[in-house]
């Protein structure tokens, strides 16, 4: 009898301890807005229900007491600013996108939570029954890039945009040129008022489609009767924008053309190594809004663009980039490194609870949770996260680079980006306090190894192998 419940206790799976998430990072693109060639843009209120809608996601996901996978200690309710932390470039789109998004991912708390009482024993309630108001940090990279067409031309950087203007030099864009010319000149009477003749071209591929996409949204006099405008005109338009920008952005043969791509990897590595760390109080979650430039290239150089052709188009307005560090490890004490893994999530356009981010592998790995280590050091390779390193990799020897001009590394902006893990510049903050975690974890394992080897215990590792792959271009229709 107790031979058959051993063997049946046995039979059983053993239990798992449920899945933590310990901090996260959202890369977030901003709602629905007015036409970039008909500058200043701004955020509709389409596009501020949009991003409303994905802070309510969100906060269901993270924040909220009942929330499906709460980051631990986080404040559901009254906001505890420590914990958060918040940014978006200097521009209209982008920062009103960032407050919009705020206002649902911590709404207003009411009479009771939004009061407070005086010495003298005058209560005073906070306006808007009790809206929260949560700072939104300005950057500069990237300022004014809702109201640039260029997608370069709100980076700064010399090398990127030597190299994305190599791409109007190629066979793949002479051909499309070429083979879309009737295409584009029959849009000629919806777009005389803004484009002359000679810029209605693939070369323009992008602003026109964002003109007329805006026209087929929000114009309800002119396009929606036009036979010009068709579901079949407009999807043929977003196709050829989408080809145009992914090769403007990213290109596997020359990296600063990702420069968007390698800055965000560097902020993501740094927030959420702040996290694994603990050397410092480190913000839980933390929200950054951008445009699609970073998206585009981070695919590229994330080796995205292999898994889903979802990762080739521009992502749609409000759409989100997500980056959990999570442990099956206890929380508290806080877990080592080598019980923490990453998972990357994506959602192309709003999320909701009908519709929500689909996790996907990194870097031609097969699983969609990551090592630590191995994300940290897979992200190392193309995050560009400190001045010098970008002065260097960009080939810029002016303004706030003139300090670094002299200091030796890349005087050749297209191709610079070689050498950005920092074999001639300075380390990146970023990168430097991963090699940091990853020493000290090397010397706990040093300790381990001699308690091993006194006590005669023996410990099996298990690695998984990355295939590697490279990025290309997606035939296009036209």
């Amino acid at each position: 009898m107790f031979t058959q419940a051993l063997l049946l206790a046995c039979a059983l799976p053993l239990s798992t301890a449920a899945e933590t998430i310990l901090g996260v990072y959202i890369f977030h693109r901003h709602g629905d807005r007015t036409a970039k060639s008909t500058p200043p843009a701004n955020l509709t209120e389409l596009g501020f229900q949009e991003v409303y809608t994905a802070g309510q996601y969100f906060r269901d996901r993270y924040v909220s007491s009942s929330a499906t996978s709460r980051i631990a200690g986080i404040e559901p309710d009254l906001v505890k600013l420590s914990q958060l932390s918040v940014s978006a470039p200097l521009d209209n789109v982008l920062q009103t996108s960032a407050m919009g998004f705020l206002s649902a991912l911590y709404p207003p708390v009411g009479p009771t939570l939004g009061s407070s009482t005086l010495r003298n024993g005058t209560m005073v309630q906070a306006p808007l029954n009790g809206f929260q108001l949560i700072p939104v940090e300005s950057v500069t990279a990237g300022a004014g890039s809702e109201d640039n067409g260029w997608l370069q031309g709100a980076t700064n950087c010399a090398g990127a945009t030597t190299s994305s203007n190599q791409y109007f030099y190629t066979q793949d864009y002479e051909k499309l040129l070429n083979s879309t010319t009737d295409f584009y000149k029959s849009l000629t009477p919806m777009i005389n008022g803004t484009f002359s003749d000679s810029q209605i071209s693939f070369k323009n591929a992008f602003t026109i489609y964002d003109l007329l996409n805006v026209a087929a949204v929000h114009n309800t006099t002119n396009f929606h009767s036009s036979s010009l405008l068709t579901p079949e005109v407009l999807f043929q338009l977003r196709t050829l924008a989408d080809h145009h920008e992914l090769n403007l952005a990213y290109n596997a043969s020359s990296p600063i053309r990702a420069i968007p791509g390698s800055t965000l990897a560097a902020q993501v590595l740094q927030s959420l190594n702040a996290t694994v760390s603990q050397s410092s109080p480190a913000p839980k979650l933390n929200i950054q809004f951008g445009a699609y430039a970073s998206f585009l290239s981070f695919f590229g150089l994330a080796q995205l663009l292999e898994t889903s052709s979802i990762f080739y188009g521009i992502p749609d307005y409000a759409s989100s980039m997500t980056f959990e560090l999570v442990t099956n490890a206890s929380a508290k004490p806080f877990p080592a490194a080598s019980d923490i893994s990453v998972r990357f999530l994506f959602h192309n356009g709003t999320a909701t609870n009908e519709s929500e981010p689909v996790p996907y592998p990194l870097f031609g790995q097969q699983s969609t949770v990551i090592p630590w280590s191995d994300f940290a050091s897979s992200m190392s390779k193309f995050a560009i996260g400190d001045q010098a390193d970008w002065c260097h990799a960009c080939g810029n020897t002016t303004g706030i680079c003139a300090a670094y001009s002299g200091s030796g590394s890349g005087s050749s902006g297209s191709e610079s980006s070689e050498s950005n893990n920092g074999s001639n510049g300075g380390m990146s903050n970023a990168v430097a306090g991963v090699i940091g975690a990853m020493v000290t974890l090397a010397v706990i394992m040093v300790v381990e190894g001699l308690i091993i080897l006194v006590g005669g215990l023996r410990l099996v590792s298990k690695k998984r192998m990355a295939g590697s792959v490279n990025g290309g271009t997606h035939a296009v229709k036209a």
